[in-house]
């Protein structure tokens, strides 16, 4: 068991690190290639190397318990726990809420819902979810001709403020050399957590979606609330947004791209209402034009419903 903790600790501390460093490279090689920070942050919006990475392998592998965890488990802490938690200390007033980009992250989990009720996110399924990505993206650039504003989020959003870009070569080299450490970093992670599964008597979904879920993710909390206590709530929800159409479908499209994921009767059942319950009461919220303490409260009970009705499923 401590060579198991031993290898999962170096895993995640491989696939946090060089996760940031992945980013760094590809926007830094994109920079240098001339494409524009907009372009850059319309097709990187919700960009999550860490769980797309960790959930590729997990699929490669045929843990489609992580694998699951990495799109329903981590987006939940950022919509729900992370979000609420920024409510709740910086509640948030928005100017202005249009239905459209209120729709978009209602229709991505709906599009995921509906492709799992058969039991199976199958290859033609990936691509049917990288499709709806493309879509949302093609109806986002829309509503920016509109005057809506796209921004790019959590890691990317800050590697793009940054004023230096680093030469080609670097950035080139920085991306190679993160994407190989994130991948044995997800070996190793996944090592571990197989025989921790063992150990502590939990089901790879349960896992999946809980514990590994809000180590890998936890740091969504320190994007969305210093956001927030800036004035900045736009930057906060965007990075809930952003998460909706990264998780339930670029990120889902690519893991089940890679291998068919089996969909467990307790997470068509309990985890995907769970989730498509909160992204509803958050898109209510924004029609409202606020997310009060008392909506942080209740994301914040969401996510605890989630994570400990797991356990009893």
């Amino acid at each position: 068991m401590i060579t198991a903790v031993s290898l999962f600790i170096i895993g995640l501390v491989l696939v946090v690190y060089f996760s940031e460093k992945l980013v760094e490279g590809v926007v830094g090689t994109s920079l240098s290639f001339g494409i524009s920070a907009f372009l850059i942050s319309v097709i990187f919006i919700g960009f999550d190397p860490e769980n797309l990475v960790l959930g590729g392998v997990a699929s490669y592998e045929a843990a489609s318990g992580i694998a699951l965890g990495t799109i329903i488990g981590s987006a939940m802490v950022a919509i729900a726990l992370a979000f609420g938690i920024t409510a709740i200390i910086a509640p948030m007033k928005f100017k202005s809420a249009p239905a459209g980009i209120v729709i978009v992250p209602v229709a991505s989990v709906a599009l995921l819902v509906l492709l799992s009720l058969d039991g199976m996110l199958t290859r033609l399924d990936g691509i049917y979810l990288l499709g709806g990505f493309f879509l949302a993206l093609w109806y986002l650039v829309r509503l920016s001709s509109k005057g809506l504003d796209i921004e790019a989020t959590g890691e990317v959003a800050e590697t793009i403020e940054k004023e230096t870009v680093p030469a080609a070569w670097k950035s080139v080299g920085m991306l190679i050399i993160s994407l190989i450490a994130i991948i044995v970093g997800s070996e190793l992670l996944i090592r571990g957590s197989e025989t921790i599964i063992d150990g502590i008597g939990l089901t790879e979904t349960v896992f999946g979606m809980t514990l590994l879920a809000l180590l890998v993710s936890f740091e969504e909390l320190a994007r969305e609330l210093p956001a927030a206590l800036k004035g900045r709530p736009d930057i906060s929800y965007g990075n809930v947004s952003g998460s909706v159409l990264a998780f339930f479908l670029f990120n889902a499209g690519i893991i089940a791209l890679i291998n068919p994921v089996p969909i467990p009767t307790e997470v068509l059942y309990f985890h995907l209402p769970v989730s498509v319950l909160t992204i509803v009461f958050i898109s209510m919220c924004m029609l409202a034009k606020r997310v009060t303490r008392w909506s942080g409260l209740i994301l914040v009970l969401l996510y605890t419903v989630f994570f400990v009705g797991s356990f009893f499923r």
